[in-house]
């Protein structure tokens, strides 16, 4: 990387989302008298009576959670759409609503929407877990995109961890969305991969990895199917992205070996995450792969976000505001440094040190 990166302001492009991320390097030393968050201490109660994610606890709507001791997926109470079984539904799927304007225009949402317990232990996380039972949350991902896939045209398998990221709940788990139109970010991925596709006559994101794995400045872990990177255009301070080596459209094409190895390096990153600030690191992540069974994934690529808010410390966030809302995306390192910061970091998680 040239020397002026990591000192001067420059743009960068975001062939997924064909976005521009400013990178100002210099920012980064600026003294700091805003906002500081609480730091977010790792609890250890295996069981919270007043959780409503918690085995044999009784959730919101009056349901019981089973003794389960694994990966658990249940209906969330709260659904973000409409359930396309609905009574209701006189609109049809994909159809916009009567609007005398076309500045107007709304169309009926459907799909389902999941909770996906990792773990009956209210107070682990997938960075504390045994490696063996993160692969079970692995393989549940995969079951329920091949289930979900077969029915809805996207798919999305995401967590937000933590207060700072707006999780509701500190009980391990994460959500399933399944819905029945292709979201705003997904078209523009979409359409770069495929207008990628159709010009280089190769697959944007494998062409990508195999020259970020020549380069090796933004790798922070690597092993026979997977690799995590910083991102060249990443926009927040140590985000990642995990890709496999091979070509894979979703996560029902995981085989078990590959499904273990993602165990492992996810693990690995999350562990790194912690260490970082010694903090249960907070984060929204999400897979994003192929649309519906029925479409060509050909040139799409299995890939995994992981968007952590922290810069400074435990309690500094990046705030993505004014500019950033109003223009386009700012970082205040460059992603060299973060690559370089997370690969250099402990693989042991440092709760472990008191053991």
């Amino acid at each position: 990387m040239d020397l002026k990166h990591n000192e001067q302001p420059h743009r960068r492009y975001n062939p997924l989302s064909g976005d521009w991320v400013l990178v100002s390097p210099h920012r980064s030393k600026r003294p700091w008298q805003g906002a500081q968050e609480s730091a977010a201490a790792i609890p250890d109660v295996e069981h919270d009576a007043n959780c409503y994610l918690c085995p044999n606890n009784q959730r919101i709507n009056g349901e019981q959670n089973p003794n389960y001791d694994g990966p658990f997926v249940f209906r969330n109470d709260f659904a973000a759409v409409a359930s396309p079984q609905s009574p209701s539904d006189r609109y049809g799927r994909n159809t916009a609503f009567q609007s005398q304007s076309r500045l107007f225009q709304s169309q009926r949402a459907e799909g389902e929407c999941r909770v996906l317990c990792y773990s009956p232990h209210h107070s682990q996380t997938l960075a504390t877990m045994a490696e063996a039972k993160v692969v079970e949350v692995v393989k549940m991902w995969r079951q329920q995109a091949q289930e979900l896939r077969q029915h809805y045209p996207w798919v999305q398998i995401f967590e937000n961890r933590g207060e700072m990221m707006g999780c509701s709940n500190p009980h391990p788990h994460g959500q399933i969305w399944a819905v029945n139109h292709l979201p705003t970010l997904a078209q523009r991925t979409d359409a770069n991969l495929e207008a990628y596709s159709k010009q280089h006559q190769s697959n944007l994101l494998l062409d990508y990895l195999k020259q970020e794995l020549t380069l090796k400045e933004r790798i922070v872990l690597d092993n026979d199917y997977w690799t995590v990177l910083v991102p060249y255009w990443a926009a927040w301070p140590y985000e990642t992205l995990l890709l496999p080596k091979r070509h894979i459209a979703h996560l029902d094409g995981l085989g078990d070996d590959e499904a273990v190895q993602l165990a492992s390096i996810l693990q690995g990153l999350l562990i790194r995450y912690d260490n970082l600030f010694r903090c249960s690191f907070p984060f929204s992540m999400g897979w994003h792969g192929a649309p519906g069974a029925d479409r060509n994934g050909a040139h799409w690529q299995l890939h995994g976000h992981f968007y952590p808010p922290l810069l400074r410390s435990a309690t500094v966030r990046k705030f993505m505001v004014g500019y950033e809302m109003l223009s386009e995306s700012q970082r205040d390192i460059t992603p060299e440094q973060a690559a370089h910061t997370l690969r250099s970091l402990c693989s042991t998680h440092y709760s472990m040190e008191r053991k």
